[in-house]
């Protein structure tokens, strides 16, 4: 009767310490993928001296459109571009700062079942 019992009572804490759902991973045929600029990167423009906008290394945070909870946190390449696989839904994307300057807007986004969506972010260097 006791080795029922150990049994029983082993078998139940196990199952106990299983969670009840799996995270999802994010299927390898959505997403999105874009650039990041940072501008303007001269302090006077001049019309025969255009001062474009550069690539910009930059930290950025996917998050849900609910409570704003992280869905993943990453770093694009050294020329600002990425590219992250999604599950289909609506996210925000929020651009991280390291400081008050440079920062950049967050953007509301929907990815559809089997599509990657482009997305350009672009960072205020604050230079004027």
């Amino acid at each position: 009767m006791r080795l029922k019992l150990l049994f029983a009572l082993f078998a139940f804490l196990f199952t106990a310490c299983i969670p009840t759902s799996m995270p999802v991973a994010a299927p390898a045929d959505s997403g999105i993928y874009g650039q990041v600029t940072i501008g303007p990167t001269c302090p006077v423009q001049q019309i025969n001296n255009p001062c474009p906008d550069k690539p910009y290394r930059a930290t950025l945070t996917v998050l849900t459109t609910t409570d704003h909870s992280k869905v993943i946190q990453f770093q694009t390449d050294a020329n600002g571009s990425f590219r992250v696989a999604l599950a289909p839904g609506v996210y925000i994307l929020h651009p991280e700062s390291p400081g008050a300057l440079p920062r950049g807007r967050d953007q509301t986004f929907t990815v559809p079942p089997h599509e990657f969506v482009q997305l350009n972010v672009s960072y205020d260097s604050g230079i004027r």
